[in-house]
């Protein structure tokens, strides 16, 4: 009778050590390479080999947080918040320290996957930085935050000072300078993220003779990201921006400097066709935003006569 309760106890202590299945909801849904169910097989298949030769040293192989240095697409890494602005009603900028004058190490427009924790259920959700690249010491998201988000409640509760936990990097398109005749930048609201440092890298390289025009969708004037940012790039002699406002109507409200660069409603199939003939040479557009706003604006680029191998969707 002692043995079999033994053994019990012992099979109860494998049962506590293996791995939990994540929820459908935990997945980032952005084709990440490896995904969270990825690393789950992983460690239920490192688990099963464990328990069948009943030795434990075997699950070691889980790196410990606090033994990583480095950036992991595979182990959740802690990073200080050291400052959070609130740009918008709903959107913050929050700036992550890294050791040193260290850089985070992705190329520009590759993304990052948050881990959040909110009721005792773990969340996961993918993030551009759209601090420069070559950034040193620091690097930045944008988070847009919805009435009901669990990710938005956990990001919500973060103060200076507390920490967050990131994988990465991810990410299938890899800039090079003059790659590329013009880039068609089509954005909305915070898919402006990867188009940031993709940009900054261009102006920040005097020998990148790439056009650039950005295309940012949002819904009113006020609700545009980065306005100082926006502005600065656009004085480059090969960058142009123009805004899409879907709750706006009045040119009245713009300032100045805005009324001619700005269209109201939607980007559909006609504007598309425009900036793609407006284009000073052959572009290759990189689109982000909803899968629904994607999925639009790929459509328009097929219309407006761009292949498949003529954009890249984030």
């Amino acid at each position: 009778v002692m043995a079999e309760r033994e053994e019990d106890g012992a099979e109860e202590a494998w049962l506590q050590l293996r791995p939990v299945e994540p929820l459908p909801s935990q997945c980032c849904g952005g084709g990440c390479s490896p995904c969270v169910f990825d690393l789950y097989h992983r460690d239920l298949a490192r688990w099963e080999t464990a328990r069948a030769s009943k030795d434990r040293s075997l699950l070691s192989g889980q790196e410990s947080q606090s033994c990583v240095s480095k950036l992991s697409p595979e182990t959740f890494l802690a990073f200080r918040i050291s400052a959070m602005d609130r740009l918008t009603k709903d959107t913050y900028r929050v700036r992550f320290a890294l050791p040193g004058n260290s850089q985070l190490g992705l190329q520009p427009g590759q993304h990052l996957i948050l881990r959040g924790i909110v009721d005792n259920l773990e969340i996961q959700r993918a993030y551009t930085p759209i601090s420069p690249a070559n950034a040193e010491g620091y690097f930045e998201v944008l988070i847009k935050c919805y009435q009901t988000g669990l990710m938005s409640r956990y990001v919500e509760s973060w103060r200076a000072g507390d920490t967050a936990f990131w994988r990465g990097p991810f990410g299938n398109f890899f800039y090079k300078p003059n790659q590329y005749g013009e880039l068609l930048m089509l954005a909305a609201g915070t898919g402006l993220a990867p188009m940031v440092p993709i940009l900054q890298s261009i102006t920040d390289n005097e020998e990148d003779e790439t056009f650039v025009t950005l295309v940012g969708c949002f819904k009113t004037f006020e609700g545009i990201y980065l306005k100082t940012f926006l502005q600065e790039q656009a004085r480059f002699w090969n960058v142009r921006t123009f805004f899409v406002l879907s709750q706006e109507s009045s040119f009245e409200q713009l300032p100045w400097s805005y009324r001619e660069k700005t269209r109201f409603g939607r980007l559909g199939p006609g504007l598309v066709e425009e900036l793609v003939s407006g284009c000073r040479r052959k572009p290759f557009a990189l689109v982000c935003g909803s899968n629904e706003f994607t999925e639009d604006v790929a459509r328009c680029l097929e219309c407006a006569g761009l292949t498949g191998d003529s954009y890249f969707l984030f």
